[in-house]
């Protein structure tokens, strides 16, 4: 492809549906139309069809392929000899090194030194050099561009060149043709350029689809950046989601996003690991946090989403120990956890008792834990920190009442 040429500002002008039709094209044969797949748990919530467009199963685990094979693509001769260089903790570092050796095209891929050992094998088995730079994403940048400056090789942004933005607005020409019939499409947001996309392809279809963006609360760029007419920086990110913990939107998406997207909605920690919870539970998705965050916006606010529904599962590149941290924090989120804390008589079967006080109330004991130093106590008193297992919110009240009619007295209860 040929990127279009800068406006007055310096930055690129507007990609078009034109643009993405051609990206489709360079695409054939080498992305999967992914699959949309009907949810009936999210279809009662909302009222209306809810489909989830299933990106995760895309080739690397995510639709970074797309746009990092389009740009790859339209290099030319001779910046293709140079190579390619990359920064990412993830998805886009897959992307860029299966896209390059695809191509015949050499990448190098600068990964932070904490990012998880699956990711960076992956990254290697699709053909790219590693380096392992930094202790944060934006060291392990500038390290790239550091790289890209002394070698000549080509940057390969994650979202911020319209060859980019493009390659992922080809999922917008596939959620039209496998869903004729949809009224909103919702996409996690972090750089924008998954978003953006998929806007320029719909709207200039379908304007009357509406397109609604998500963010994490503790990395939401984009609200503040729209109300001031232009980027704005955060000053400090934190969420689970990886995949959308972005600082500041990128120059190219943020004006197609600001002239086509409908709305950009916050969703919080909870939200997010209840929605992985839900995509694995129910509709047997493997999903990272980022790529749940649609169906969090689902979960949090269903009666203000118009149906049928698109949900874009953006990746499903999750490590297994941030899984399980996840799954954790969703179950809690969701009631399914109760921590305890009681104080016993500190006498021969007192323990005894209380796990079959538990038992009796259908809790299931994950652990106990004995404080008996605590200058709060009486000197035959102990008190134990109990976690459990429970079937949701009301039943986490029947418990607590079992034990205080039990004659037990609940210091603490989260």
């Amino acid at each position: 492809m040929v990127s279009p040429a800068p406006d007055a500002t310096g930055v690129p002008a507007s990609v078009t549906v034109e643009d993405v039709r051609a990206a489709q094209k360079t695409l054939a044969g080498v992305a999967r139309t992914t699959s949309l797949e009907g949810s009936r748990h999210l279809t009662r919530l909302v009222g209306s069809p809810v489909h989830l467009k299933c990106e995760n199963l895309q080739r690397t685990g995510s639709f970074k392929l797309r746009g990092a094979y389009v740009r790859i693509a339209g290099l030319s001769p001779g910046e293709r000899e140079r190579g390619v260089v990359a920064a990412s903790a993830g998805n886009h570092a897959q992307g860029v090194a299966l896209a390059a050796s695809l191509l015949g095209v050499a990448s190098t891929v600068f990964m932070p030194e904490g990012a998880p050992l699956p990711k960076v094998a992956a990254t290697r088995e699709y053909g790219a050099e590693v380096v392992l730079h930094g202790q944060v994403v934006d060291e392990t940048l500038r390290a790239a561009q550091e790289y890209a400056e002394e070698t000549g090789a080509v940057f390969i942004h994650p979202f911020d060149h319209p060859d980019v933005v493009a390659g992922q607005g080809t999922i917008g020409l596939e959620i039209l043709e496998q869903c004729p019939e949809v009224r909103t499409i919702v996409v996690g947001v972090g750089g924008g350029g998954l978003i953006a996309g998929i806007a320029v392809a719909v709207k200039e279809l379908r304007p009357d689809v509406r397109i609604i963006g998500v963010q994490a609360e503790g990395a939401a760029a984009y609200p503040p950046s729209l109300a001031a007419g232009r980027p704005i920086a955060l000053e400090t990110v934190s969420t689970m989601a990886d995949g959308i913990k972005v600082g500041r939107p990128g120059d190219v998406p943020f004006k197609i996003v600001g002239g086509l997207v409908d709305e950009v909605r916050t969703v919080s920690e909870d939200a997010l690991s209840s929605a992985l919870l839900l995509c694995l539970e129910r509709a047997k998705m493997v999903v990272e946090p980022a790529g749940a965050s649609p169906v969090a916006a689902l979960l949090s606010r269903p009666e203000s989403i118009e149906g049928p529904v698109v949900a874009v599962l953006s990746g499903g590149n999750v490590d297994p120990l941030v899984l399980q941290r996840t799954l954790r924090h969703g179950m809690a989120a969701a009631g399914r956890y109760l921590s305890l804390r009681l104080r016993l008589t500190d006498r021969p079967g007192a323990l005894a008792a209380l796990l079959k006080e538990l038992s009796v109330a259908d809790a299931n004991v994950l652990d106990v834990g004995h404080v008996r130093t605590d200058p709060r106590l009486g000197l035959d008193e102990v008190e134990v920190e109990l976690h459990l297992e429970t079937k949701g919110p009301e039943h986490c009240d029947d418990v607590r009442n079992q034990l205080r009619a039990a004659g037990y007295t609940v210091v603490l209860t989260r």
